[in-house]
């Protein structure tokens, strides 16, 4: 017995000398995490703002503007209900190193980010979302969030061949790219657990894994001067999206998850993505709906009778003077820039886009060597449907293409304006441009004095 008691005293004695130097770390409250680990130090806002590494830049903020400015301290807290739902997930259980890497149960700062320390570890989705969500890692690789149609066209316009080959660019205008245009063009986490950087970056809801994202603090962020502005009505004189005012849809209602996450098959761009919805998904029948369906239904996409103005904008010089066409509302009606994509069309909307010869001038190249590759046009789809709009509704005794078609009275073109010229383009558009213009492919009936 006397032997048992000396084994076994010195082991009781350590195992509790152990038990309280833990609790001693933790501080006064035993339930609360020391410092010297990953979720102690996150989810201690007054440690966070005492060590804290201040800003050297300020984030891309995009198309839609500056980005918003987030505390530094206030982009890596973890709490909320957000977090307390968070502890509650199996993303909780992989543990902080498991996706990030780095070094846990320090109070060092730069010994808890080595390590290869992965700061947006979706940016490796393969290796770090790819481990569970095997299907969605490998899809993601040509979704059209992850950038594969705008690389597509960096690509082409600077003389290669397509989005395949963009890591063939030079790496200062890939790194350009990564600053500027990637700030919304991102991965999984930008969607899932933080705010995209045009929002200013940082987690959104305490680290929590939000399955579905918040339709204003997710997707309007990123699609804030095109799809949201118009989709909520947000420019003088426009209304939301009848979508939205009359059935409360969110993006979501109609833009699929598993859209978004791509299905595995390359698209030169997204209106080649076989995933992407249609008028027709909901609203059956309506070829045959009216006589202007039944007339126009394979002329023109809905939108030219359907939207409203919408935000344009162009001539962007990235990293530098931005956008020096500013942000305009528009609409144009051109040749269909995709025909070999919208094969049904003639006639489309367009929107003017933001690339220039010298938009990457910042970044090493003074020219695009083969700018002229696409139009600097768009083929667009407005999210800013009305049933009523200036085309669809005339005045009482007036004909039905009274807002829409041109006609000359007395030497004034009525309507002109809603159609893509050559005169409306700037010198430097016209060799890209000029072939979708409407010159020469319109009634010459309507041009006629009336």
């Amino acid at each position: 017995m006397d032997k048992m008691k000396r084994f076994f005293l010195p082991v009781v004695i350590l195992a509790i000398s152990g038990a309280l130097a833990f609790v001693s770390c933790t501080g006064d409250d035993p339930d609360e995490p020391s410092v010297a680990s990953c979720v102690g130090c996150h989810t201690n806002y007054e440690h966070l703002q005492a060590v804290y590494t201040p800003d050297t830049t300020a984030p891309a903020g995009g198309c839609g503007g500056e980005a918003p400015h987030i505390e530094p301290y206030d982009r890596v807290y973890m709490g909320g209900e957000g977090f307390e739902a968070y502890k509650a997930s199996s993303h909780y259980e992989v543990g902080c190193v498991g996706c990030h890497n780095g070094v846990d149960n320090t109070d060092d700062k730069v010994e808890a980010h080595s390590g290869e320390f992965i700061r947006h570890p979706s940016m490796y989705y393969e290796e770090k979302c790819g481990s569970c969500h095997a299907d969605i890692a490998n899809d993601f690789t040509t979704s059209l969030h992850h950038g594969t149609g705008q690389k597509r066209k960096v690509t082409i316009r600077n003389g290669l061949a397509g989005a395949h080959e963009f890591d063939q660019l030079p790496a200062h205008q890939i790194e350009g790219y990564n600053a500027n245009c990637a700030t919304c063009h991102g991965t999984c986490g930008n969607c899932h657990v933080v705010r995209p950087p045009a929002g200013g970056g940082g987690l959104s809801s305490g680290h929590n894994f939000n399955k579905t994202p918040d339709m204003l603090n997710v997707c309007v962020t990123c699609h804030t001067s095109r799809g949201g502005h118009a989709f909520l009505g947000v420019a003088a004189g426009t209304q939301p999206d009848v979508h939205l005012s009359s059935n409360s849809f969110k993006c979501l209602s109609c833009h699929s998850g598993h859209e978004m996450h791509g299905n595995g098959e390359p698209v030169d761009q997204r209106y080649a993505y076989t995933e992407l919805p249609s008028c027709q998904d909901c609203h059956t029948g309506i070829q045959t709906a009216n006589i202007y369906h039944s007339f126009h239904y394979n002329t023109f996409n809905c939108q030219v009778c359907h939207s409203q103005d919408y935000n344009n904008c162009g001539s962007c010089h990235i990293h530098g003077a931005g956008a020096r066409i500013p942000s305009y509302l528009g609409f144009k009606i051109a040749k269909n820039p995709i025909p070999d994509i919208k094969t049904e069309f003639n006639l489309t909307l367009v929107r003017r886009s933001l690339a220039a010869p010298d938009s990457w001038q910042e970044f090493g190249v003074a020219e695009s060597s083969n700018f002229d590759a696409f139009p600097t046009y768009n083929f667009t789809t407005p999210h800013n449907i009305l049933r009523w709009t200036t085309r669809t509704q005339t005045a009482p005794g007036a004909t039905c293409y009274s807002n829409c078609h041109i006609r000359n009275e007395a030497g004034t073109l009525v309507n002109q304006e809603l159609y893509l010229f050559q005169t409306d383009l700037l010198e430097w558009e016209l060799d890209a441009t000029a072939p979708i213009t409407v010159d020469g492919q319109l009634p010459t009936s309507w041009f006629d004095p009336q």
